[in-house]
């Protein structure tokens, strides 16, 4: 039987069997959507693919860890993802690299550039911040759905597939979690 044709669960049995090739495969498969949520979280490329890598290297080496009673196998992955992701954003806040040194600081140009509205830019961070918050107290069901939407970019069917859940489940976790979305944030007077 063709690889392709397994199931993730019959390729994670592989996998930890020590199969590369079957990782291959669920590579094949995910890591477009890994990419394009850790690129939605880290908003950088180049890290964004050391985050795709990275998991995949933990999928390989934590394959025994996968349980399918706990959930879908790309609900496992995409949490490795998320989790990675989420944690190189903290490490950057926190240990921030210097972003210049004595030479070029006196290169820089100190002109305000006219074209930005700092008050809309603290506005913005602000409303991010917010949002971020709000999604976060979100259901982990309901979040995934909304993360994978709107981070990945998949379509409720897609979603489906990738979950393993039905696309009426798909449907009722993104309306609830939409209105969650929506009444958190007008409380906060997000309403746009």
């Amino acid at each position: 039987m063709s690889r392709e044709l397994l199931s993730d669960e019959q390729l994670m049995t592989q996998v930890v069997g020590g199969d590369a090739t079957a990782l291959e495969t669920l590579y094949d498969r995910y890591a477009s959507g890994v990419m394009g949520l850790a690129l939605k979280i880290i908003g950088d490329r180049a890290m964004a693919e050391e985050v795709v890598q990275e998991t995949f290297w933990r999928a390989w080496r934590s394959a025994d860890t996968f349980r399918v009673q706990r959930g879908a196998f790309p609900s496992w992955l995409f949490g490795i993802a998320r989790n990675m992701s989420i944690d190189l954003c903290r490490r950057r806040k926190i240990r921030p690299q210097p972003a210049f040194n004595a030479v070029e600081e006196d290169q820089i140009d100190r002109t305000p550039d006219p074209e930005v509205d700092v008050a809309e830019s603290a506005w913005t961070t602000v409303k991010n911040e917010q949002i971020r918050a709000a999604l976060a107290d979100l259901p982990s069901a309901q979040r995934q759905v909304i993360e994978l939407a709107y981070f990945a970019g998949l379509t409720r069917q897609e979603i489906a597939r990738l979950t393993g859940e039905p696309l009426g489940t798909i449907h009722t976790r993104a309306r609830l979690a939409l209105q969650k979305l929506y009444d958190s944030l007008r409380a906060l007077g997000l309403e746009e």
